[in-house]
């Protein structure tokens, strides 16, 4: 009878810790993808992973890193002459001619939308000199975004390489990085784009390979990828409510539908919980009073998951004249977040020194009286 008892207190310890542990999607999840991943964007929470971290060929994907290098290079409005060595490059294009002047802007979307190789080449070597210069500045950046799985070997994803090559994870930290920039992010969820074409009658018409814009009701936007070693690549992002999502599958013979899979599993599974809102925050602290976070803390979390967060503030220990000494607004911690115990995010805590600010407005309060009496012929003390 002793035994029967531990064995039953033994199963319901087991099923208690269970119910308490984190849970990602995947119970739920098949797809066909040798590799494959399901992230969060604000936080960059993994809902899903199927060997994301091996190293695989990446196709066209690859021009993500393209198109973002060439928006943050500041130069989308002027015009590039496109070579002859970019118009003979292989594979998909957007037929650009030798000698040719598009605006970057353009390329960038034939880049996106079409995966015109020839754009891919033209980018490189208006943004970085050549194509070595380019491909030096997308590892540079991979490095920047911890994408140290990757290194990227042409603005393009051919095959022409042997160590040109990603992860499903570094895919989807580079997606995330790309998405914050609002022209990326334009560019990525266009489904049709009209350019100049000036050696011709009409214009070029470019409508995006990325086929889940138009299946899938909450693609925002992606870009495709295949190549014969590679085979079918694929990052896409999707929104609803107040959740962003990210998929990358890296040889998948049905990625439309894995796609799919995943990101219906994530908005079923996961809530946007907010775990701290912005704005005036009341700690505990003898000596600052008044302080704030400038972003809320917001993470992706099932239900059994919203009772476990919690968190924690440390302030940094002040200076004997730290009321001098720390500007009208000052960072003086952080805010953590814990889910279940386990530190997931943080943010800056902001302290408004509002004595520092009076005595500014007192200073200029005095120099525009000194400055008014004294053209009066007085002084200020009578």
């Amino acid at each position: 009878m002793r035994i029967i008892w531990k064995l039953v207190i033994f199963f319901l310890i087991i099923s208690l810790l269970a119910a308490h542990t984190p849970q990602k999607t995947s119970a739920s999840i098949g797809v066909s993808a040798q590799s494959a991943i399901l992230m969060e964007q604000s936080s960059g929470r993994v809902l899903y992973e199927k060997d994301a971290h091996t190293k695989r060929r990446i196709a066209s994907i690859t021009k993500i890193m393209t198109a973002i290098l060439a928006i943050e290079s500041g130069k989308m409005n002027q015009y590039v002459k496109v070579s002859e060595k970019a118009t003979h490059a292989e594979g998909s294009s957007i037929y650009l001619k030798p000698g040719e002047k598009i605006k970057l802007k353009d390329l960038v979307y034939g880049l996106m939308l079409r995966s015109g190789n020839d754009a891919a080449v033209a980018i490189a070597e208006f943004v970085g000199g050549s194509t070595d210069g380019f491909v030096y500045l997308m590892n540079q950046k991979a490095r920047e975004i911890g994408m140290f799985d990757t290194h990227f070997a042409n603005p393009h994803g051919l095959d022409d390489h042997e160590d040109h090559y990603s992860t499903a994870y570094d895919m989807a930290l580079l997606m995330r990085y790309a998405m914050k920039n609002k022209t990326f992010a334009k560019i990525s969820g266009t489904k049709e784009y009209r350019a100049p074409n000036p050696t011709e009658a009409w214009d070029r018409i470019w409508k995006n390979k990325n086929r889940l814009l138009t299946m899938y009701s909450y693609c925002t936007g992606g870009k495709t990828g295949f190549t014969k070693r590679a085979k079918r690549t694929l990052v896409t992002t999707a929104t609803k409510g107040d959740m962003n999502l990210i998929a990358v599958t890296l040889n998948d013979p049905d990625d439309w539908k894995d796609h799919t899979a995943m990101f219906e599993a994530g908005f079923k599974q996961y809530e946007m919980a907010e775990i701290l809102q912005k704005g005036k925050i009341d700690v505990n602290n003898k000596y600052y009073k008044n302080l704030y976070i400038k972003q809320s803390l917001d993470y992706p979390a099932t239900k059994e998951e919203m009772s476990l967060f919690s968190v924690k503030f440390k302030l940094d220990k002040p200076s004997s004249n730290w009321r001098k000494v720390l500007k009208k607004e000052s960072i003086v911690g952080k805010a953590i977040a814990y889910l279940d115990g386990k530190a997931i995010m943080e943010t800056p805590i902001y302290y408004a020194n509002t004595e520092r600010s009076k005595e500014r407005k007192k200073g200029l309060f005095d120099f525009v009286k000194e400055i008014f009496l004294a053209v009066l012929g007085l002084t200020t003390d009578g």
